[in-house]
């Protein structure tokens, strides 16, 4: 991972100049009435899009797993040991991509000031960026090449994304399917609703009319963006380290189950290749059609009819 540029590194560059972006964009955002919207699409970037780039590492994930492949079959190790290793190798670079991402757009944006808040972020985006990254190798593990799985994963995590609860609330979601069950196994749901509960909890905004009262932070969020305050931000995030830890287990029962099968469907395979070939003409042992090609050679002594004292 260190080795190969654009595994992590460039994706680190990357976030830390997008970072700076969405800083000098929502910079010193305040806490006004046009601030709350402001503060929601930020939140919303940074724990939509923001994550939705870890797609950027499939190819490094593509050639990963040839190599994991190769070297199991040589029984150098095991798939948990894999998942393991993988997992651990990464949380370093995952680390520094959401820290510089988080102390960049948090002191620029000027979120919710305490350093509570700040570590809450950064928890939030690592869970979230790993859980994407989960994801990722769970697809590339079932496609047969790159692009079918850049294509099959940009999909799913935009589903994802627009079933988060920023382009439309969770409340206004369609009952069926999607409020139960895609969002409440989004990630992208539980991530948001955390940041937001991070940010406006405990604020006070100014009214729409100059002058007039406050609006608390806890009442914009049930009343003008849909979050319920039943449960705190902790459990959203533990439910977005709930989901990551049931991905990297279906990413192990899918090597898994793959590992078991594989054999079967070569065989499978191998034998109704045979079975084709027998029927062939040219595989046959006699000859599809009379030809002097074809016929068996006799002796020039047979042929005439004459003894030969060879025979």
């Amino acid at each position: 991972m260190s080795r190969d540029l654009g595994y992590y590194w460039l994706r680190i560059a990357i976030y830390v100049a997008l970072s700076i972006c969405v800083g000098s964009i929502f910079f010193d955002v305040g806490t006004n009435y046009n601030s709350i919207l402001a503060r929601g699409a930020c939140g919303g970037f940074i724990s939509g899009f923001m994550t939705f780039m870890s797609i950027g590492g499939f190819p490094s994930f593509i050639e990963e797993l040839k190599v994991f492949y190769r070297e199991r079959r040589n029984g150098h190790y095991g798939v948990a040991v894999y998942i393991l290793s993988n997992f651990l190798s990464s949380f370093p670079f995952l680390t520094v991509m959401s820290l510089s991402t988080a102390a960049i757009t948090y002191y620029m944006v000027k979120f919710h000031p305490g350093i509570s808040h700040f570590m809450y972020v950064s928890l939030d985006l690592i869970s979230s960026i790993a859980t994407v990254e989960s994801c990722m190798m769970m697809i590339a593990s079932l496609v047969p090449n790159f692009m079918m799985g850049v294509i099959i994963g940009a999909g799913y995590i935009g589903l994802l994304m627009m079933t988060a609860g920023y382009f439309r609330l969770l409340p206004d979601l369609p009952k069926i399917f999607w409020r139960y069950p895609v969002s409440y196994i989004n990630y992208g749901a539980w991530a948001l609703q955390g940041a937001y509960k991070n940010d406006m909890v405990g604020l006070e905004f100014d009214g729409f009319i100059s002058g007039g009262p406050k609006l608390k932070g806890d009442v914009v969020l049930t009343s003008m963006l849909g979050i319920h305050l039943d449960h705190s931000k902790w459990w959203d995030l533990a439910a977005v380290i709930m989901i990551l830890i049931a991905y990297r287990l279906l990413f192990f029962i899918i090597l898994k189950f793959k590992e078991r099968v594989s054999p079967l469907f070569r065989t499978l395979y191998t034998w109704r290749t045979l079975q084709h070939m027998k029927k062939r003409p040219s595989f046959r042992k006699t000859s599809a059609f009379p030809s002097k090609r074809h016929q068996v050679l006799h002796s020039l002594s047979s042929q005439e009819g004459l003894n030969s004292p060879i025979h």
